[in-house]
């Protein structure tokens, strides 16, 4: 338990110095790697192939690519492009109106005789044939309105990490640029197949399965954008 306090607390004063750093500097570029933590897969790397001699009488090396060849993307580490080009609209409004109003009442005429002694119980009046009276009443009213309009449209290189059995392809794509104190930065993942890629190595965000495109930054700007800690906690967590 010791242990775990101990590791608990290193990282959290590894977190904070980050985020101090980061403050003070402003955000820092990722290290360039390969692009395997974004979509946890199994993986397989396989030895590359020593270079071939050239066989007697040839211009061209065993095993190379040809200048006619296929050279889309269809195995791993092999690199394609994805244009996003995202221009949805949403507009959506609804509107409630509701009422409900209930009465009920009881009574009862012998209850082994102690009616009568009820009615001594209580000087102001008693009747038996009014004993339970129940009225409710509730009233809701609520309305709601979405109009979301979004557009996003780039280009991103992205890798071949994992080949399917059924010969699909598991891509995922980084790209960060700094500007002054502020990173963008734009992530891509999904599967796709490979009839879909064009003969220019390229495929559209729309042909991709389970595909997830995030596109957002931090730095100066956008933490003076974000809503602070504090309040955020309130306004989720407040029953009002």
């Amino acid at each position: 338990m010791r242990k775990l306090l101990i590791i608990t607390a290193a990282a959290i004063t590894l977190t904070g110095c980050s985020t101090i750093t980061e403050t003070v500097r402003g955000p820092e570029l990722a290290p360039v790697a390969y692009p395997a933590t974004l979509v946890p897969v199994s993986q397989v790397y396989g030895r590359e192939e020593a270079a071939r001699p050239a066989s007697a009488n040839s211009l061209w090396r065993t095993g190379a690519r040809t200048f006619f060849g296929d050279q889309r993307a269809r195995r791993i580490g092999d690199i394609l492009t994805v244009n996003i080009n995202i221009d949805d609209r949403a507009q959506t409004q609804n509107s409630t109106n509701r009422t409900r109003s209930n009465e009920t009442s009881g009574g009862i005429s012998n209850f082994f005789g102690l009616e009568n002694s009820l009615g001594r119980a209580f000087p102001g009046g008693f009747d038996p044939q009014n004993l339970v009276g129940v009225q409710g009443e509730s009233t809701a009213n609520g309305s709601g309105a979405i109009n979301r309009s979004e557009r996003v449209e780039l280009t991103i290189a992205a890798v071949v990490t994992d080949v399917l059995s059924n010969g699909n392809m598991v891509i995922q794509g980084r790209q960060e640029v700094r500007t002054n104190r502020e990173l963008r930065e734009l992530t891509v993942a999904g599967i796709v197949r490979p009839e879909d890629i064009t003969a220019a190595n390229t495929i559209n965000h729309t042909q991709i399965a389970e595909a997830r495109i995030s596109y957002g930054g931090r730095g100066d700007v956008s933490r003076m954008q974000a809503t602070p800690a504090a309040q955020s906690l309130v306004e989720r967590f407040s029953p009002f």
